[in-house]
């Protein structure tokens, strides 16, 4: 990993250099095995369940390893990983904590749909656990790579949003934009629409008025897009506007959403915000809220801003006119 993964890094914090370095080496890695399809092996195939209970895909747990192994002398203490049970320690004096989804969207695997890693960088404590249970706010870093038809890294370092794109001539990651902006409203939303009859009335009466369209009180038409890769949904968002929401509703099990905040809320919430977009939990700023374990989740809510402050809107009416709305706006019912 001598060489530099970068053309040009001036416009990342010197601290952050050889974990920013290390993770573009992996993920250009990752992206070339990703490429190869089944050509590589069975990458979709499952291999077990991480402490979630959720599938794991062989590429789930090769990306978690590689990532791992090449962080080693790079200044990272704690890494956490959703891939993991338990926080480990890599460098024993390092003074950086690395949060990460190693591989995001790996339903898409064999289907050739963008996928993604996603990672949180924030200042190591002495306590492991306790590092990453604390708010959003305190991060210093957090980006994605995303693998599609591009392979491409968007971060933060708490100054704006920076755009990298792998050129696969030189296997260089090369600045293709800084300061990239959400685009403050839109008309398209990304949520699971199977799952409609069991969100709460606020989130039915917010989707049912955008299906509602041009005759419908937002008095324009909307289109739904929804990937099931939330590195996919983000770059589509803050490449061009929308919301995505996935909040918690009345499943068993989904009381709180099914994101987790430590691995993908946070990082997320930080980009978004950094773009000058919104981030929420459907009712309170997301940055705000700290984890109370290293897998909890938490519903999320972000995009544009007018979007996302009228999902606001809907939590904040009182039960009476949320129920008007949502009784003569059931577009699903019959």
């Amino acid at each position: 990993m001598d060489r530099n993964p970068f053309e040009n890094d001036d416009l990342i914090p010197e601290t952050l250099r050889p974990v920013m370095r290390t993770l573009a080496h992996v993920a250009a890695d990752l992206a070339l095995t990703i490429a190869r399809g089944p050509l590589g092996g069975a990458l979709g195939a499952e291999v077990g369940s991480n402490t979630d209970g959720d599938n794991q895909k062989a590429l789930d747990v090769l990306a978690d390893e590689e990532f791992v192994r090449g962080l080693e002398g790079s200044g990272v203490r704690w890494y956490a990983s959703e891939e993991r049970e338990d926080v480990i320690e890599i460098d024993k004096d390092g003074t950086l904590a690395l949060a990460i989804d190693p591989l995001d969207g790996s339903s898409n695997i064999d289907v050739n749909v963008s996928i993604g890693t996603i990672f949180s960088i924030r200042p190591a404590r002495d306590g492991a656990e306790e590092t990453f249970l604390r708010p959003g706010t305190e991060q210093i870093a957090a980006g994605y790579f995303i693998y599609g038809p591009q392979t491409a890294l968007v971060v933060t370092f708490g100054d704006g949003v920076q755009f990298y794109v792998l050129d696969p001539t030189d296997r260089r990651f090369k600045l293709a934009e800084s300061g990239m902006k959400i685009p403050d409203t839109s008309t398209e939303f990304a949520i699971n629409a199977s799952n409609y009859r069991h969100w709460s009335k606020p989130i039915r009466a917010y989707i049912d008025d955008c299906l509602a369209g041009a005759e419908g009180p937002r008095g324009k038409n909307f289109n739904m897009r929804w990937v099931a890769s939330l590195v996919a949904e983000t770059h589509r968002i803050i490449s061009r506007g929308g919301i995505f929401l996935y909040p918690g509703d009345a499943r068993p099990g989904y009381e709180h959403g099914r994101l987790r905040m430590v691995y993908e809320c946070a990082p997320i919430a930080m980009l978004v915000e950094q773009a000058g977009g919104r981030a929420t939990t459907g009712t309170d700023r997301l940055l705000n809220h700290a984890a109370d374990k290293l897998h909890a989740r938490t519903p999320l809510v972000f995009g544009s801003p007018d979007n996302v402050d009228r999902v606001t809107a809907y939590h904040d009416l009182p039960d009476e006119e949320v129920s008007a709305l949502f009784g003569s706006r059931g577009l699903f019912r019959s």
